[in-house]
């Protein structure tokens, strides 16, 4: 489950974090809010491709965090694949 995404320089997103909680999430917002960015964060974080004319004018550069809670049988499967250490959280290149 992903519980918390910090995203910053990105759109109109200057420094934001997000802390969600299991159950439903609606993101509503008035135009120009940031609704839009908050869904291209979601779909960097996850591997989507990056456009550097998103990044916030006089920004030098955007960043998406997340913070997923897996459980233990995943977290052993994906370390066992390889991908992403358990004990460091970072994914191995």
């Amino acid at each position: 489950m992903l519980e918390e995404v910090r995203i910053t320089g990105l759109g109109v997103i200057d420094d934001a974090v997000l802390e969600l909680s299991s159950g439903f999430t609606a993101l509503t917002g008035e135009t120009g809010a940031g609704k839009t960015m908050v869904v291209t964060a979601l779909g960097l974080l996850f591997g989507g491709r990056a456009d550097p004319a998103r990044v916030r004018p006089g920004a030098a550069r955007a960043a998406v965090e997340g913070r997923l809670l897996v459980t233990p049988e995943v977290a052993r499967e994906v370390e066992e694949a390889g991908e992403i250490s358990t004990t460091t959280g970072h994914r191995s290149c």
